[in-house]
């Protein structure tokens, strides 16, 4: 059964609304430059009320290693997620300096079969296919999925199309945002619905 999670948490009723519907993984954006970032801070004060059975997820783009790691001892984050254009060299150095239960996700732009061959090799333990604008809810091309390493799938899923993703794609996870919003913020109904609907497709 593929996994789901919801991104973007800024406040403490989105900790409640996950709390309730208890998706696989949560994200928080630490990248200043995003529309749903949130400080360590403010991480730090939602993190002792996330339940313990949800894996907390650190969003980065093209950040400082020592700033990951930062993140790490400050225990807000059980995976790390790198959505920038992190190398190689990059990764196996984080991965390195992290503790072995972290886990690292790389976020790959797919526009074509070339892209698919860089995640198929990336030494992340796992990998993310996203459109590559980041948050707009746009979808990328589909098609190009195959032969491929489990992978997050992300851009453009929503609850009309969640259930086709997961039966024809098999994503180890979705992952939503935008679609899970009303005005900028979490939407209880929504997140209910969409984490219902990847819950019966078993």
């Amino acid at each position: 059964m593929s996994k789901i999670k919801i991104c973007g948490l800024r406040r403490k009723e989105d900790i409640e609304i996950v709390n309730k519907y208890k998706p696989d993984f949560v994200g928080f954006i630490c990248d200043p430059m995003r529309k749903r970032f949130i400080s360590y801070d403010d991480i730090g004060k939602l993190r002792p009320y996330l339940s313990e059975e949800i894996i907390p997820v650190g969003v980065f783009v093209n950040a400082e290693i020592d700033h990951i790691l930062e993140g790490v001892r400050l225990s807000l984050f059980e995976y790390i997620q790198l959505h920038g254009d992190e190398s190689e060299a990059y990764i196996r150095e984080l991965i390195e300096k992290l503790p072995d239960k972290i886990k690292v996700i790389k976020a790959f732009s797919i526009k074509d079969e070339n892209d698919i061959k860089k995640a198929n090799e990336s030494s992340a333990d796992l990998i993310l296919l996203d459109n590559g604008k980041g948050g707009t809810g746009e979808t990328f091309d589909w098609g190009l999925i195959n032969n491929i390493r489990p992978f997050f799938m992300a851009g453009g899923i929503n609850i009309s199309n969640v259930s086709k993703v997961i039966k024809k794609y098999k994503p180890y996870a979705v992952d939503v945002s935008s679609s899970v919003e009303t005005d900028g913020y979490k939407d209880e109904s929504k997140v209910k619905e969409i984490i219902n609907a990847v819950r019966s497709e078993i």
